[in-house]
């Protein structure tokens, strides 16, 4: 499969590259309004140079793979639905809900296929346990380094809460608040949500977040979510940790474990640095396999709906 990578500036551009290559797919038109961008990734991974999203969709790819500042990415997205090309649509990928939704109706509209790649729904502590045995409650705490990171990235919009629509709530937490949808029953609501700001308060957005939300069946969903980890490394503080009757499970990116009757026993890891590959991965074969993605727009809508109220609920 020949997959298209349209606005490879934003960070994860790279690791969108090196996914489809583990995959075993192959790199097609790369694209990004940085012509400089473009030329590295192809320099270093391989790719074809295209000078407009327009020159890479006449390729006719396989997939797209979305990605760039939200101001700009909904009108990206509009042309490669239009076009009929399935697509991986990054986040942020809009600046608000609002136009967000806009682009999930058009995409209901032309029946497309559009998976979202929020990889920790892949977490071990997600799948493993007994056919049948609902979470009875969940954590997941993701908590990086300094916002720093974001300027020495190049995408320093992430920090502008006009721009990226918040701060370490809706950067990282998304990842958390996805996986409590991949769990609830029925529709989840937000019971708490708390903003901080104190370990730099000279930012613009939140440092730190915590949500409590629950589902119609009454388990409980904790959302930990911050830049307050003291380094830069990859991964930060994470920790995915889900109940269910008779066992517990732990993901902490290295390292999986599971708490029975008789004690502690490990389980095998997917590793922080490969779930982009994993998430690739399991994409490229729904799509060849005709079956739907494992989080696709509507979800992604979801999530964002209670950010949204959880914003709401901490201002007041």
């Amino acid at each position: 499969m020949e997959i298209s990578l349209l606005g490879v500036g934003h960070w994860h551009g790279l690791m969108h590259a090196q996914a489809v290559i583990a995959a075993g797919a192959r790199i097609g038109a790369v694209w990004d309004p940085d012509p400089g961008a473009a030329h590295r990734l192809v320099s270093k991974l391989g790719g074809r140079l295209v000078g407009s999203p327009r020159a890479a969709l006449a390729t006719r790819p396989d997939l797209c793979v979305v990605m760039g500042h939200p101001m700009d990415v909904p009108e990206l997205a509009r042309e490669v639905l239009t076009a009929g090309v399935a697509m991986v649509l990054e986040k942020p990928a809009a600046p608000t809900t609002a136009e967000l939704r806009r682009v999930h109706a058009l995409a209901i509209g032309l029946q497309a296929w559009v998976a979202v790649p929020l990889p920790n729904r892949m977490s071990p502590a997600m799948g493993l346990g007994p056919a049948g045995a609902d979470a009875l409650h969940a954590t997941f705490r993701i908590v990086n380094g300094p916002p720093q990171r974001y300027r020495d990235m190049g995408v320093p919009w992430v920090l502008d809460p006009a721009i990226g629509g918040g701060g370490a709530l809706r950067n990282l937490g998304l990842h958390g608040v996805d996986s409590a949808l991949g769990l609830a029953r029925g529709p989840l609501r937000v019971l708490s949500a708390h903003l901080g700001r104190l370990g730099h308060p000279q930012e613009a957005v939140e440092d730190h977040a915590i949500v409590v939300m629950a589902d119609a069946c009454g388990a409980l969903f904790t959302v930990e979510a911050g830049y307050t980890a003291p380094g830069m490394s990859a991964g930060g503080d994470y920790e995915w940790r889900v109940a269910r009757r008779g066992m517990t499970l732990i993901d902490r990116g290295d390292s999986v474990t599971c708490l029975g009757p008789d004690g502690e026993t490990a389980k095998p890891p997917l590793p922080l640095g490969a779930r982009y590959a994993a998430f690739m991965g399991d994409t490229l074969a729904r799509l060849r396999d005709g079956r739907p993605p494992l989080v696709d727009l509507g979800d992604y809508v979801a999530a964002m709906v209670l950010i949204d109220a959880a914003y709401g609920l901490a201002a007041t």
